[in-house]
């Protein structure tokens, strides 16, 4: 079995990691029953040897796979890095640096939008990667050798993939392109959680600056209580009985036990205490700190043509420049860009306006048109004179 089960074991091989050039790196994981992720598996693969590497043995030490997470010296290679990367910021407080992300660069290199890992590993390593135990549980012990060579491969085939895809980009200059991307995802900011702001994940169905108050200071306190008891949010108070209370703002265990969807025993119990105490620090707040609703960018009148076309355009170009569209510009991006010429989005800046920004101008503006090829089977873009 290729699993390393305790420190020594793992301080060794990160030390024989020492020098390489890059590793593969990904993470199994549970947080069904939890606010943090449990991580239940780490496979590290370097250029000649692939490990499992269990968090959860009796006495294991992960501080060697944390520095050497942390030795710059060393690329780590993730795919969909954002959650692997999340866990190791939670558990080290550092984030793996320097980072390539092969389905971010895939996208660059015109594999569509997200491609899976079994895309990838099919395409360019010509590997068949097994899904039947995508969902097993990884906490539970012991680990039978089945599981383990499915976890080996999320990081082996990973290899050949990196490397076909580090050579595409050099070959069409493109290596720049991934590091906007690369910057989101090594920013701590990317992965803090404050409670005063949770209240944004929410869709509340009220504007109201008062309704929306309350909003926040209930979902800092489930935050705050999610955290520190480890659970989900959920599992602490559903969003509709947050939004229940928000709506009606009880000032009493009895107008607080009156709210669709909280029981009498947790209206009348420390719970019930806490977000009554909530209501009244929101009720408390001056109105100049009650949060606004986000404006509406509704579409100046006749716009909608234009975002149209615009998206007929991003096609075009997306397909001619082989590059994935959701990596060029959104929906909103297109709406914005039809609305103002300066809009700050990422499509009017830096490559991307290089290849789509500079010609959606044009477009908006009648200086180039659409039209069909004379094979009548595509489109291209013509001079309007």
């Amino acid at each position: 079995m290729s699993l390393i089960a305790d420190t020594a074991a793992l301080a060794a091989f990160c030390h024989r990691l020492q020098g390489v050039p890059y590793i593969t790196v990904d993470t199994e994981f549970v947080r069904e029953k939890t606010y943090w992720p449990q991580l239940c598996l780490v496979q590290v693969a370097g250029p000649d040897e692939a490990w499992a590497i269990d968090p959860l043995a009796p006495g294991m030490d992960l501080t060697p796979l944390y520095e050497l997470m942390a030795d710059t010296k060393i690329l780590k290679v993730f795919h969909a890095a954002r959650q692997d990367v999340e866990i190791f910021h939670h558990q080290s407080g550092a984030i793996p640096t320097p980072l390539f992300d092969t389905q971010v660069a895939a996208m660059v290199c015109g594999f569509g939008d997200a491609v899976s890992y079994e895309t990838l590993a099919a395409q360019l390593a010509h590997a068949k990667i097994d899904k039947s135990l995508r969902f097993t549980d990884w906490a539970q012990r012991p680990l039978s050798d089945r599981q383990l060579h499915y976890a080996l491969s999320d990081v082996t085939f990973l290899r050949p993939a990196y490397e076909k895809l580090q050579k595409r980009l050099d070959r069409d200059g493109r290596a720049d392109w991934l590091v906007e991307e690369m910057a989101v995802l090594t920013d701590p900011k990317t992965y803090s959680v404050t409670p005063e702001e949770s209240w944004r994940r929410l869709k509340p169905r009220s504007s109201s600056p008062r309704f929306l108050m309350v909003l926040k200071e209930l979902a800092a306190w489930r935050e705050r209580e999610a955290q520190e008891r480890d659970l989900p949010r959920q599992r602490v108070i559903r969003d509709e009985a947050l939004m229940e209370i928000a709506a009606h703002a009880p000032t009493s265990v009895e107008e607080m036990s009156r709210t669709r969807g909280l029981s009498k025993g947790l209206a009348e119990g420390r719970q019930g205490g806490a977000l009554l105490e909530a209501v009244g620090l929101a009720l408390a707040a001056p109105e100049s700190a009650w949060p606004q609703p986000a404006e509406r960018n509704d579409l100046p009148r006749g716009m909608g043509p234009v975002v149209d076309l615009l998206k007929v355009l991003l096609k075009l170009k997306c397909d001619h420049h082989d590059v994935a569209q959701k990596l060029v510009a959104s929906s909103a991006d297109l709406e914005a860009i039809a609305a103002d010429d300066q809009a700050q989005v990422g499509a009017l800046h830096g490559w991307r306006r290089t290849i789509f920004g500079e010609d959606a101008l044009r477009l908006k503006h009648g200086k180039v048109g659409l039209a069909l090829a004379e094979n009548g089977k595509s489109l291209r873009l013509i001079p309007v004179e």
